[in-house]
């Protein structure tokens, strides 16, 4: 019974294994072969299974780190974006880079090891760069760089501003310098002037924007202080002052405008000096408006927008400075008046009117802003400018506003842009389309009378060819040649060289006193006073003749040629020695009377016709004493009497002229100016008349001349007989023929 019992237990077992391993087998073939892996997993991921995909480190995606849906993608994490868990440290940046990141020195900062990148704050070692020790800075030249902690900006040098446009202490900074090298112009030299800008190079260097308003202070008592020396002008010619003018006046706006800009916003500031000199600044923000600036010389109301230069981004400058010390350097320049104000004028005067002629009455009033472009204004600017109390002016003057207009040849005064609105005793009103340095001026117009010019110069050209009959007949006649001859010829020489050069000279045509028209002016002075001093002789000559008695012979030529061309040269000399600038005027190449320089030429010519006119008085005299004698000689009486009539006709004749003749550069007297181009352009013929053609001798000679030239024999018997009446019939000696 055990036996069978056994072996179907035993079967039983093995079949039970074999089951067991068929059952097995196939899971565990499955478990060992690969698994399927999902095709549709994006960038940035790996597949979990045939299902499911991964985002890899440092991705995410919208539905966590595994994910099922082929539509989903891994976006890359930003470490460094909040909230984060990154810490770099101080001055340095969290850098994002795609699935991590790294942190960097933040601009102006570096690791002290030179590496670039870290992970953490404890790698951190960053330090501040200088750059401006390294060269890495793009500071202007015009600057200076200043190192701060992780950047650097530009200063301004000491000395220099910031450009229009332009702030201080930014990275873009440009700058321009205060008191740039400033040496006279060129072809100028002058001591004074070259002390004055080495004092003012020496206020450029120790300048510092806090001390402006001292720096400007003390500018402008140098300024006048060298205005005030009186040896300014005597170092310049008159074309070298307007320049120098010009250029001081360029280079004071630049200096005042650039110190004006350092002083800080929203202030104002006025000088003035012991001087009187005057300097009133306005400075603001941009904005719009009515602004008005005043002082004691000046007020300015404007458009507050024209004030601003294009690209100024600064504070806003409008000043205005006055001096009455600058009128040196402006006085004697040209004036040219606006040509629609001309054609008014002339209109009225029906004639050409030049204001060739005008006084500076106000201070000269420079006007700045920050604007530079000030030639044409958008909106005009309304002056006031102060000056001295103003008596009634006459028909042909007038208070005009005018402004220095500078050119490489010095400058002018002009008027066109600028228009008057009314005046008042103390105070004109003016209303300019620019700005520049203006002033009032006392024009006196220049009514040019075309009449008057025909006429002297049809005049002067008739007497130039009587005058050289006389110096001919002087010359070529012998029966009359002596000591009065010769008084006479160098008379008439003098006469006919002066009256040339008044005709072609006398006219200052440029306007300009310069070397021409001083010229002119002291050739004339010279001839003109040789004239008198020859006719001063002829009063000598009957001095000799009839106060004397008839003894003596009157004066040896070399005694006549001292007194006649010395004695004015004398004087001559003197004067232009002492006042050079004196001679030429602007509209006449003659003598300027300020400062009583015309006595020059009128002391002299005073007091040559006083003594002549003594001498006269007494010749008249002690001939009425020698007539009434018992027993006179009557020929020398008769020669004496009509050599005293010549005499004095002569006198009156110039003196008489040159009486009117001093009114002649007076445009008030036109009557007197008439009368003397009448008695100037018969001068020459009355001379003719009285020496010529009034005297015997001189008439011969004449007749002979003429016979000559026709081929008719002369017969100085038939001349004599003839004109010596019917009852005459001797022919009269040489010696008693005559006037």
């Amino acid at each position: 019974m055990g036996g069978p019992h056994l072996s179907v237990s035993l079967v039983l077992q093995a079949l039970c294994v074999l089951l067991t391993l068929l059952e097995d087998g196939p899971q565990n073939t499955r478990a060992s072969a690969p698994t399927a892996c999902a095709p549709w997993c994006p960038p940035n991921s790996t597949c979990v299974s045939a299902s499911a995909c991964r985002c890899l480190l440092g991705f995410s995606s919208s539905s966590g780190e595994i994910f099922t849906s082929p539509a989903e993608s891994c976006e890359d994490i930003n470490e460094c974006a909040p909230p984060s868990t990154v810490t770099c440290g101080r001055f340095a940046d969290c850098q994002n880079t795609e699935g991590s990141y790294h942190c960097t020195c933040t601009r102006g900062y570096r690791l002290v090891s030179g590496a670039v990148k870290f992970h953490n704050e404890s790698e951190n070692t960053c330090e501040d760069v200088d750059e401006c020790s390294s060269g890495k800075h793009q500071c202007d030249n015009s600057t200076l760089c200043n190192n701060t902690l992780g950047s650097y900006t530009c200063l301004c040098r000491p000395g220099w501003v910031p450009k229009s446009g332009f702030r201080n202490n930014q990275r873009t900074t440009q700058c321009e310098e205060i008191f740039p090298t400033w040496t006279p112009p060129p072809g100028v030299k002058s001591q004074n002037f070259s002390r004055f800008f080495e004092k003012v190079q020496a206020l450029g260097r120790d300048f510092k924007p806090a001390s402006a308003q001292d720096t400007m202070t003390e500018l402008i008592e140098s300024l006048d202080e060298l205005l005030k020396s009186t040896g300014v002008l005597n170092e310049l010619d008159l074309c070298d002052q307007h320049r120098m003018a010009t250029h001081l006046l360029s280079y004071l706006e630049d200096v005042l405008r650039k110190l004006a800009k350092t002083i800080p916003s929203g202030s104002s500031f006025t000088y003035n000096s012991p001087s009187n000199s005057e300097l009133s600044l306005v400075i603001q923000e941009h904005g719009n408006g009515t602004i008005i600036i005043g002082q004691s010389h000046a007020r300015m109301q404007l458009n507050w927008a024209e004030a601003a230069g294009v690209g100024d981004s600064g504070p806003i400058v409008a000043g205005i400075f006055s001096s009455k010390h600058m009128q040196k350097l402006l006085e004697n320049a040209s004036l040219e008046l606006d040509p629609k104000k001309k054609a008014k004028l002339e209109e009225i005067h029906e004639s050409s009117v030049e204001a060739n002629e005008y006084s500076l009455l106000s201070a000269i009033n420079t006007v700045f802003l920050s604007n530079k472009n000030t030639e044409k204004l958008g909106s005009p600017v309304n002056f006031s400018f102060s000056h001295p109390k103003t008596e009634k002016l006459e028909p042909w003057q007038e208070l005009i506003c005018a402004f220095w207009k500078g050119n490489n040849s010095g400058g002018y005064w002009a008027t066109t842009g600028c228009k008057k609105l009314g005046s008042g005793s103390v105070s004109t009103t003016c209303q300019c389309d620019h700005l520049s340095s203006f002033a009032i001026l006392t024009a006196h117009y220049d009514v040019k009378d075309q009449k008057l010019a025909l006429i002297t110069k049809l005049g002067l050209s008739l007497s130039l060819v009587c005058l050289l009959l006389c110096i001919l007949t002087f010359l070529l006649v012998r029966p009359i040649q002596g000591s009065r001859t010769t008084v006479h010829l160098h008379l008439c020489i003098c006469l006919f060289v002066g009256s040339t050069i008044f005709l072609a000279g006398i006219e200052n045509e440029g306007r300009q006193v310069g070397t021409r028209c001083r010229l002119v002016a002291g050739l004339l002075h010279y001839c003109f006073l040789a004239a008198f001093c020859w006719m001063s002789l002829e009063g000598l000559e009957l001095y000799f003749l009839v106060v004397r008695v008839f003894q003596g012979q009157g004066l040896r030529k070399p005694w006549l040629y001292l007194i006649g061309y010395g004695v004015p040269g004398l004087i001559v000399a003197i004067s232009a020695a002492v006042k050079p600038e004196n001679y030429g005027r602007r509209i006449y190449c003659w003598l300027n009377p300020e400062g009583g320089f015309l006595w020059s030429f009128l002391g002299p010519v005073t007091f040559i016709i006083l003594c002549n006119a003594v001498i006269f008085v007494t010749t008249v005299w002690k001939l009425t004493q020698k007539f009434s004698e018992i027993n006179p000689d009557m020929k020398k009486l008769k020669k004496a009497k009509v050599l005293t009539i010549t005499a004095i006709a002569q006198l009156f004749v110039l003196g008489g002229t040159w009486v009117f003749g001093l009114f002649l550069f007076d445009p008030r007297s036109q009557v007197l100016a008439y009368v003397f181009s009448i008695l100037n352009c018969l001068q020459g013929f009355f001379l003719f008349l009285l020496h010529c053609l009034l005297n015997k001798k001189v008439r011969e000679e004449y007749r002979k001349w003429a016979c000559m030239v026709t081929g008719n024999k002369y017969s100085e018997f038939a001349t004599s007989t003839s004109s010596s009446g019917p009852n005459q019939t001797r022919v009269l000696r040489p010696s008693e023929s005559g006037m």
